[in-house]
């Protein structure tokens, strides 16, 4: 067994004037060396920023929506067996006129994959944040711990996300649920729902719960196991400076409740994350 697991990676930039070579690295491409002997090695794995800040201020019209897309795309491509890293880029590259580039290859030494993805990510693509600057709150934050929980246990670019509710209940309806996965004959779904503030956002997954479980079952043929993730309790009284925010905080998790949606913590989503691996097999 290596110590160490020799790997390769490619930074994947975002080119917003190629005559001037200015550009914005935005993710990594990070595979394992296949050695001697070896029949078979784990596929390339990929990964782009969070922070589409630098982006935006380098190109105000560029398309962040159609950039996030292109990860999960690139992912699916390199899960296929026996594909190659550089043809998938190219066709990449090309479908957006090479406004997004991959660099040449780079040597790496890596105690695990997950780990050295992390690093390179700091390294690259993630800006150095201040230490003033503002920490994310309320569902932006309890939104990137689900993140950062599915990437750790490899399963992210296996789910399904931003997924349009409109297909199980009616044309229109505007709710996107944040994660999805579908292990056997049920469909888990994940949804950031942050009670900090107000509970309008619990009330509005809790009327759309009935509809939604019944448009899985008549659409997929498939059980809705529906998952809000909100704040931990602990977190919102110290938060609190009166009573009121805490019946708030408990008049939503019981508003959820009432329609069968399971109520978990951040804290609960190493384990959730966990489970999904297992379930999926990674």
């Amino acid at each position: 067994m290596r110590e160490r697991i020799p790997c390769e990676f490619f930074l994947i930039r975002y080119v917003a004037d190629a005559v001037k070579n200015e550009f914005v690295n935005i993710g990594v491409l990070l595979r394992e060396v296949q050695m001697p002997g070896e029949s078979e090695v784990a596929p390339a794995m990929v990964r782009f920023t969070r922070d589409w800040g630098r982006v935006r201020c380098m190109d105000p019209d560029a398309d962040v929506a159609m950039l996030e897309a292109l990860e999960s795309e690139v992912a699916q491509r390199l899960r296929l067996k026996g594909t190659e890293v550089l043809p998938v880029m190219k066709v990449l590259e090309e479908s957006f006129s090479n406004a997004v580039q991959i660099t040449e290859v780079k040597a790496c030494l890596a105690e695990s994959v997950i780990t050295e993805m992390e690093q390179l990510m700091r390294l690259y693509v993630e800006p150095l944040k201040l230490k003033q600057s503002r920490k994310r709150t309320g569902r932006a934050a309890i939104a990137a711990a689900m993140r950062n929980q599915f990437e750790r246990a490899g399963v992210w670019a296996l789910m399904r996300k931003r997924v349009g509710v409109a297909m199980y209940t009616r044309a229109g309806d505007p709710m996107r649920i944040d994660y999805a996965y579908r292990p056997n004959g049920v469909i888990r779904m994940f949804h950031a729902v942050s009670l900090e503030g107000d509970v309008e956002a619990a009330k509005v997954l809790a009327y759309s719960a009935p509809r939604l479980t019944e448009g899985v079952q008549r659409v997929e043929q498939a059980t809705l196991e529906l998952t809000a993730i909100v704040e931990p309790l602990a977190a919102m009284r110290e938060a609190a400076d009166d009573a009121e925010r805490l019946e708030q905080y408990r008049f939503g998790v019981e508003t959820m409740e009432q329609q069968s949606i399971r109520v978990l913590t951040v804290n609960d989503l190493e384990r959730v994350a966990a489970a999904a691996r297992r379930e999926l097999r990674v």
